[in-house]
């Protein structure tokens, strides 16, 4: 999937989805949820900064 259409399923910008990618946007909850939702994993293991 590219950035493009994962932005475009979530209603945000490419540059948003590159920016959160490279660690240089915190999203917002309700972004975090939607993503978490869409990959079907939790925000804890979508945002794990030990990773």
């Amino acid at each position: 999937m590219s950035q493009g259409q994962l932005a475009s399923a979530m209603g945000v910008s490419r540059q948003t989805i590159n920016s959160i990618e490279q660690e240089r946007y915190t999203p917002s909850l309700a972004l975090a949820l939607a993503l978490a939702r869409f990959f079907e994993t939790t925000v804890e293991t979508m945002f794990n900064a030990h990773d």
